[in-house]
């Protein structure tokens, strides 16, 4: 998926093209009552998905107040998930992050802005040239308080591009972490062809377009 030539050659295997099924389990997820995930040691957890996970977990982590992203799955209704099944498109799931930060230095709104201002907010199933259910974008809320919050900005964004926003909003129920090699993955493969190609472009963009939510040493 994440390198170029690698993902021309399994396009047909893993049919990027599926879009997400539309079937009872899915929709018991959406309509689910929230899990509210506690602060722990004062720091609070969210999740969102836009795409390639890689490119996700580098961006939430050049935020001020963010101490860690986890890559992984969330928002469908296979149990048993992991990359190769995510790839299918027939889980449910998208690729996630769990975004673990001080709400004392930025709020959950201002994540939200992160997520809409990072990514292409009106590609359906995909993020780039990565495409299908897998890569779509979803916002997990935990409350009321989140999911206003959450179709306010989305509301407003639509308004300001007169367009259909993709995200999809989804009560969070769990997130299951991703294999061991997705973490920190493009910090540790600065010059994987993907890495360079695309998440670093992307990282870059959203630095340009928000130098005032970015940690010092992300400033250059």
């Amino acid at each position: 998926m994440k390198n170029l030539l690698y993902a021309l050659s399994i396009t047909l295997l893993f049919s990027c093209h599926n879009q997400a099924q539309t079937n009872p389990k899915q929709k018991a997820v959406i309509e689910a009552e929230p899990v509210v995930v506690p602060l722990e040691n004062g720091k609070a957890r969210a999740y969102f998905a836009s795409g390639c996970f890689w490119c996700v977990e580098a961006i939430y982590e050049s935020v001020k107040g963010v101490d860690e992203v986890i890559n992984g799955y969330a928002g469908g209704y296979t149990e048993d998930i992991n990359y190769e099944k995510s790839n299918t498109g027939r889980t449910g799931h998208a690729e996630a992050v769990e975004v673990i930060y001080d709400p004392k230095i930025v709020s959950f709104a201002t994540l939200v802005d992160v997520y809409f201002g990072s990514q292409n907010p009106t590609q359906v199933n995909g993020q780039g040239p990565d495409r299908g259910s897998q890569y779509r974008s979803i916002i997990f809320y935990q409350n009321t308080t989140q999911k206003k919050i959450i179709e306010e900005k989305k509301a407003a964004l639509a308004k300001k591009l007169d367009a259909t926003i993709a995200a999809e909003v989804y009560p969070f129920q769990k997130f299951y972490k991703g294999e061991a090699y997705h973490q920190d993955f493009e910090k540790r493969n600065p010059n994987q062809s993907y890495i360079r190609a695309v998440s670093i472009p992307r990282l870059n963009r959203f630095k340009a377009k928000f130098p005032e939510l970015l940690k010092d040493e992300e400033k250059h």
